[in-house]
């Protein structure tokens, strides 16, 4: 993935699809940028899931009437597009 990729968006609370783009990708995992990373040096060679932070950015257009009613903690599911 990479920057300005098109996106599908996907609202819960709404159920339409709207169209987006991706505006950035963090440089490291949420791991290791929390206060207290995880540590996995016990010896064991078990897979450990990372999560990257992305920021996705609405279409202006793809949201029009719907502006003021998305609110941050809502539960979206995103599809990016990879060619």
């Amino acid at each position: 993935m990479k920057p300005c990729q098109k996106v599908e968006i996907k609202l819960d609370a709404f159920g339409r699809n709207s169209e987006g783009r991706l505006d950035s990708l963090s440089p490291d995992s949420g791991a290791k940028l929390s206060l207290l990373p995880p540590d996995n040096d016990t010896g064991n060679f078990t897979k450990v899931v990372q999560r990257i932070p992305v920021k996705v950015m609405f279409d202006a257009e793809s949201i029009k009437g719907y502006e003021s009613r998305i609110v941050p903690g809502m539960s979206a599911t995103v599809n990016v597009e990879l060619k």
